[in-house]
C-alpha cells in the first residue's frame, strides 16, 4: 500500500492533467452514495465520510474532519484523508492527504466550469477569498486561460499580500485589490471561495458577462453572493443533487420562490461532455456555477494520484 502526503499530491495532480483527468472522469460511471455525518463531540465539530466507487476496478472514501475550534489554536479547521481499495480484491491500495486533493479537484472543477461557460476574450480574473484555497484558484484558472490581470480580495489586507506574494514565487503576478465594488465591475470572471454566512456578492457589481463561480456556500444557511443573483443569471451546478441539498445560494433562491430547481441549466459532467458548445445564451449573460463538492471528484483524483505512484515506481 502506498502513501501520498500533501507534497506528493501536488506533484502528482499538476492543474492542466487534473482538469483533463475530471473532463474525462466525469462521464464514466462512477456511484456516489450520499456522504455520512457524525458529530462524535455532540457539538460544532464533525467527521464526514464520503464513498464513492467504479465497480469491478476502485472504490475510495474521503474522511474530513471538520473542527471550529481549532481556529483558537492555530490548527487547519477542516482536514482530511482519503483511502482508495481495490474493488478486484478489496485490498488497499493507497492513503493519499484528503487535504491537498481537496483543494485541487475543489479548484479544477471551478477553472474547467470557467473554461466552458467564461467569455473567451475575459481578461481579468478576480479571486475572492484568502483561505486555503485562494492561490489554487488562481493557478488552476491560469492554466485554463491567459488572463491578463489577477485581482486578489478578501476582508484582511495582510493575508491578501501574503497570497499575493505567494503567487509570485510560483511565477503568477497578481494584485491586491481593496475595494470589493470596483473589483466586480473589473472582473470577467470571478472566484468566490469563502465561508460566509452572509452574502457580499451584490447583483449590481458585477458587470454583464461576468462568470462568477461560487465555490463557498456549502450549507443551506451560507451565501457568497445575493440569491436573487440566481433569476438574472444563467446558473449550472457542479452537481445538481448535492447543490440543490446544500448550495446556500441555489437552496435559499428557490426557498424565497426566486428560482425553481429546474432553473439549475446543467451539471459539470454535462458540461464536460460537450465543451465546445456555446453554453452561455450571449456575450452579456451572467453565468454562475456553484460548487459544493461530490465524491466522484476525489475519486478520479486520487486514481490520478495512484497513477502517477505507479509509473514512479516503475521508472
Amino acid at each position: 500500500m502506498d502513501y501520498f502526503d500533501s507534497s506528493a499530491v501536488k506533484n502528482a495532480l499538476p492543474y492542466p492533467e487534473l482538469i483533463e483527468a475530471l473532463t474525462r472522469g466525469l462521464q464514466l460511471p462512477i456511484e456516489v452514495p450520499s456522504r455520512s455525518y457524525f458529530a462524535p463531540n455532540a457539538d460544532a465539530s464533525c467527521v464526514l465520510i464520503m464513498p464513492a466507487w467504479k465497480a469491478k476496478e476502485v472504490f475510495g472514501v474521503k474522511l474530513v474532519s471538520v473542527w471550529p475550534s481549532n481556529k483558537a489554536i492555530g490548527s487547519p479547521t477542516v482536514s482530511a484523508v482519503y483511502v482508495l481499495l481495490s474493488c478486484e480484491n478489496g485490498m488497499p491500495l493507497a492513503v493519499i492527504d484528503g487535504t491537498e486533493l481537496t483543494l485541487r479537484r475543489t479548484a479544477a472543477a471551478a477553472a474547467l466550469a470557467a473554461k466552458i461557460l467564461a467569455r473567451k476574450n475575459s481578461q481579468t480574473l478576480a479571486i475572492l477569498g484568502t483561505g486555503a484555497l485562494c492561490v489554487p484558484m488562481v493557478q488552476a484558472h491560469a492554466s485554463v486561460h491567459p488572463f491578463k490581470n489577477i485581482l486578489i480580495w478578501g476582508r484582511q489586507k495582510t493575508k491578501v499580500l501574503a497570497a499575493v506574494a505567494e503567487l509570485k514565487t510560483l511565477g503568477i503576478e497578481s494584485n491586491d485589490s481593496e475595494d470589493l465594488a470596483e473589483t466586480l465591475n473589473q472582473a470577467d470572471v470571478v472566484a468566490a471561495a469563502t465561508t460566509a454566512t452572509e452574502p457580499f456578492i451584490v447583483s449590481k457589481w458585477l458587470k454583464p458577462g461576468t462568470h462568477l463561480g461560487l465555490i463557498g456556500a456549502f450549507t443551506p444557511q451560507m451565501a457568497e453572493a445575493e440569491p436573487a443573483l440566481m433569476s438574472q443569471a444563467q446558473v449550472y451546478a457542479d452537481n445538481r443533487a448535492a447543490v440543490l441539498e446544500k448550495g446556500g445560494e441555489i437552496y435559499q433562491a428557490i426557498q424565497q420562490g426566486i428560482m425553481l430547481p429546474s432553473g439549475i441549466e446543467g451539471e459539470l459532467a454535462e458540461l464536460a461532455s460537450d465543451p465546445s458548445r456555446s453554453w452561455r445564451k450571449d456575450e452579456r449573460a451572467i453565468t454562475v456555477f456553484k460548487s459544493v463538492g461530490f465524491a466522484s471528484l476525489d475519486l478520479i483524483a486520487a486514481e490520478l494520484v495512484y497513477q502517477a505512484g505507479i509509473h514512479e515506481t516503475v521508472k
